[in-house]
């Protein structure tokens, strides 16, 4: 399988790089996903922050550059 995967940007983040990551995943500018992520805030009462933070701990953080995809050893 070599689809796209959704990582945490290391280098597009403001708190975990959530939005940065989903942003790009999307193909769309991440001050969007902020954006939308600010106005589901309000309309959830608060609750989306729960989710986000979740969603932080399980998408796992953007390979670093050059940092191979594939961690199992080469025969």
């Amino acid at each position: 399988m070599h689809g796209k995967k959704l990582y945490r940007s290391r280098t597009d983040r403001m708190l975990t790089g959530l939005c940065g990551g989903i942003a790009k995943y999307l193909n769309i500018d991440s001050t969007l996903v902020r954006l939308g992520f600010v106005i589901l805030e309000f309309a959830t009462a608060g609750l989306l922050i729960i989710g986000y933070f979740v969603a932080a701990i399980i998408v796992p953080k953007e390979p670093e550059a050059g940092a191979s995809q594939d961690s199992s050893p080469k025969v």
